[in-house]
């Protein structure tokens, strides 16, 4: 236990000699375990400060463990009284409100392209609780270990709670042992620069570059996922708890939704299918009141469905928005770009979605035009138990900005085959 909760909390896995799984044993119980504290005091924070002031171009990217709404609202206090631009990991966007004018957008496998040529001309970094990972970096090329610092001249500072973290990877000008949360409240009491900060309108471009992000693109089909997503940000209560697993169309929700505050966010960074619904589940029997949405793809719903009649059977309220559109769309969209149109197992049977979910004793629904979403919503938001709701998507809109055929007839030009064969 003391592994598990210390540094970078974490499963441990024991191995066991199998006489001690089944011989009885008198032992004592040993005293609870407490953490290893921390320390981030004002001279640490002293130190970020001197290199941030330095900068002409700085960024911030926080995530990892050891947050909470405290650290989110000292997150929020210092990226606002220095005007940073803050960028959070895969599937850490509940981390800074993202209406704050300070978030500009999440660096996840299909980033804004923006953001991502941001993050290579940043001069200082700040990594405040992330590992600062392959899907971060882009596969190590937006900041990379091999040549930094000798080439970009950028200068990274790196707060993470594992103690053998920073220098792992990539060398750091400044390195810290500590949670993010304990981090956070040293720096949001730190005083910004005098005389203002020469970074401001690296930081306004920045988050005119998101908002522009926001906007969904037209794609095939009556019903326009991009849409429904940015619908449900305008209109979900302001403590909704959302989930999702794995697949392309929760890339819809990473660029659609604005999420709020901490914990409204509940989605695997490990790319688990099926982790929606048994996520929806648990926020919805711990957090009763909430409002809960689960947004699953037809192939991640699949994984993880008998689960539909535990949240019958013990009363959970969400609703559960399961997108159809009849294929695995993130392995037809890596066959595609591989072996353009050379496709193989990628087509999914589906069953009657609403029919099923009356059969586990839920309020079932389909909806195949975007304009029919908002009423389909709040009539399964207002069932006494769990509801769904099937949105018919066309397999041609495979992503929220390139359609099925696009990203074929790309794969088949850089081959130099045209756009047939």
């Amino acid at each position: 236990f003391h592994v598990a909760v210390s540094g970078r909390p974490g499963p441990v896995v024991l191995g066991l000699p199998e006489d001690m799984l089944s011989e009885p044993a008198e032992v004592p119980d040993r005293p609870r375990v407490e953490p290893v504290r921390q320390c981030f005091d004002a001279a640490a924070a002293e130190a970020v400060g001197t290199l941030l002031a330095d900068a002409e171009r700085p960024l911030v990217i926080v995530g990892g463990p050891r947050w909470n709404e405290q650290a989110a609202r000292d997150l929020a206090a210092f990226a606002g009284a220095w005007d940073l631009p803050v960028a959070v990991p895969f599937r850490r966007q509940d981390r800074l409100d993202n209406r704050h004018p300070s978030y500009i957008g999440d660096l996840n496998f299909a980033p804004n392209p923006a953001l991502a040529r941001r993050v290579a001309e940043a001069d200082v970094v700040l990594a405040l609780g992330t590992r600062l990972g392959d899907i971060v970096t882009g596969g190590y090329t937006r900041i990379d270990p091999l040549t930094e610092p000798a080439t970009s001249g950028r200068r990274l500072i790196h707060i993470h709670a594992d103690p053998d973290e920073p220098g792992k990877v990539f060398h750091a000008d400044l390195a810290f042992a500590a949670p993010a949360d304990v981090a956070v409240a040293a720096l949001a009491r730190l005083a910004p620069p005098a005389g203002g900060r020469r970074w401001a309108r690296w930081r306004a471009e920045a988050r005119a570059d998101y908002e522009r992000w926001l906007e969904p693109v037209r794609l095939p089909g009556e019903l326009q996922l991009g849409e429904v997503i940015r619908w449900l940000s305008e209109n979900l209560p302001e403590d909704a708890i959302v989930t999702n697993g794995a697949g392309n169309y929760a890339g819809f929700l990473h660029r659609h939704f604005q999420f709020r505050r901490f914990g409204q966010q509940l989605a695997p960074t490990s790319g688990s299918m099926g982790y929606g619904l048994p996520a929806a589940i648990a926020a919805a029997l711990t957090r009763p009141g909430r409002q809960i949405v689960c947004l699953a793809g037809d192939g991640c719903m699949q994984m993880t469905m008998n689960e539909m009649s535990t949240a019958r059977q013990y009363g959970a309220r969400l609703v559960a928005l399961v997108v159809n559109n009849g294929i695995y769309g993130t392995i037809r969209m890596h066959q595609e770009r591989r072996f353009p149109g050379r496709v193989i197992g990628s087509d999914l049977a589906n069953p009657d979605w609403p029919a099923l979910a009356r059969a586990q004793g839920w309020h079932g629904a389909r909806v195949t035009r975007t304009a029919d979403f908002p009423a389909a919503f709040a009539e399964a938001a207002a069932c006494d138990g769990p509801a769904l709701i099937e949105l018919v998507l066309d397999p041609e809109a495979l992503t929220p900005g390139r359609t099925l055929a696009q990203i074929r007839a790309e794969a088949l030009a850089a081959r130099g085959e045209g756009r047939s064969g």
